[in-house]
């Protein structure tokens, strides 16, 4: 028995990868392509277990996922490999499209491949989880209803329409093919191992080196916060309990806007570790130009994962971003090699830009 991932250095993928292996004798095959975001370090404490099989390579090099999948026989296949960053597709869609959307083709047609060839007990066994996200929904308006699964798809950014396309091609080879596919969509993740060009990450980094804690518009922009933790339970459950061909989508309950977010990063820094001159981290918030096609409000109604397969989060956002500022805290060697000079420069000019 053994578990296929796609993009497991990356961000929720290596974090998939770590509490499988923790919690499972199962081997896991963990291939990612290692762009800026995928960071062998995050893995470090699986060097030299068996049951970790890492392999440097691209969802859409089709020999070389063919040759693993004859070479391991996986019972499943779990799809994390995206390019996942919404300022990143603005400035480079090109790269969304080929990943998000000729890559998973090509994923798609391997292990259709694989499978139709798989003996009848294995072939009913195995199973393709596709891992996406809510900005396929596009955005609310403050009281709309949350997004449910049966919400019409209407993306904003390169990003988030590469991802539904992702999603239509996943739907389209189990109704086409038969293939035994199963497909989440998740709000946003935080936790442990977050690159840090994402809002959480980015302002305990900056407010530790003393740098502008950037907030587009005016930090109004609602989103619904899942700790990665529980992201990774859920797609554990989706995988094991999962209707074949059906979409669970996964929230934390947690909506909050961007700048009420911020200030308890400040907050819980200001506690855990203060600054010399007894000035708040707060005092380092500058407000910038908002971002092309920003998405008002997002938020997940996670009910039928909760009532057809009994999933809910462990966490709430006090304990988890509690958890998550602790961590970067305990952690700054990672965060130090994850920052290239690439990366910086990158930061400096999406920021820069867009300053106020």
């Amino acid at each position: 028995m053994t578990l296929l991932v796609t993009g497991g250095a990356g961000f929720i993928g290596a974090n998939f990868v770590l509490d499988w292996i923790a919690g499972s004798e199962e081997p896991v095959v963990n291939l990612d392509k290692l762009t800026y975001a995928g960071n062998l370090e995050t893995l470090a404490s699986l060097r030299g277990d068996p049951r970790h099989i890492f392999v440097q390579g691209d969802i859409g090099d089709r020999a070389l996922v063919e040759r693993l999948l004859a070479d391991h026989q996986p019972r499943a296949v779990v799809n994390f490999a995206a390019e996942s960053h919404v300022d990143r597709s603005i400035h480079g869609p090109g790269d969304f499209v080929q990943t998000n959307i000729v890559g998973t083709f090509n994923l798609l047609e391997s292990v259709r491949g694989y499978w139709s060839a798989l003996p009848e007990g294995k072939k009913a066994a195995f199973r393709f989880l596709h891992v996406s996200t809510d900005e396929v929904y596009g955005s609310l308006a403050k009281d709309d209803p949350a997004f449910a699964e049966t919400n019409r798809y209407e993306p904003n950014s390169p990003y988030s329409a590469s991802k539904a396309a992702s999603d239509h091609l996943v739907r389209a080879w189990h109704h086409t093919y038969g293939l035994p596919v199963l497909t989440t969509n998740c709000s946003n993740n935080y936790g442990p191992y977050h690159f840090p060009e994402k809002l959480i990450p980015l302002m305990i980094v900056n407010a530790l080196a003393g740098k502008n804690l950037p907030v587009y518009g005016d930090g109004m922009q609602i989103r619904d916060w899942l700790y990665v933790k529980d992201h990774c339970s859920a797609i554990r459950t989706v995988l094991a309990k999962g209707q074949l061909g059906e979409t669970y989508n996964v929230g934390g309950w947690n909506e909050k806007p961007n700048i009420e977010i911020v200030n308890t990063v400040c907050k819980l820094l200001d506690e855990l570790r203060p600054k010399a001159d007894g000035t708040s981290y707060a005092t380092q918030i500058t407000y910038v130009t908002d971002r092309p096609g920003h998405d008002r409000r997002y938020a997940i109604d996670a009910r039928k994962l909760e009532r057809e397969l009994g999933w809910k989060p462990a966490e709430t956002f006090e304990t988890g971003i509690r958890k998550t500022v602790e961590w970067y805290l305990a952690n700054p060697e990672w965060v130090a090699n994850v920052q290239s000079g690439t990366y910086k420069d990158w930061v400096n000019k999406q920021y820069a830009e867009q300053h106020a």
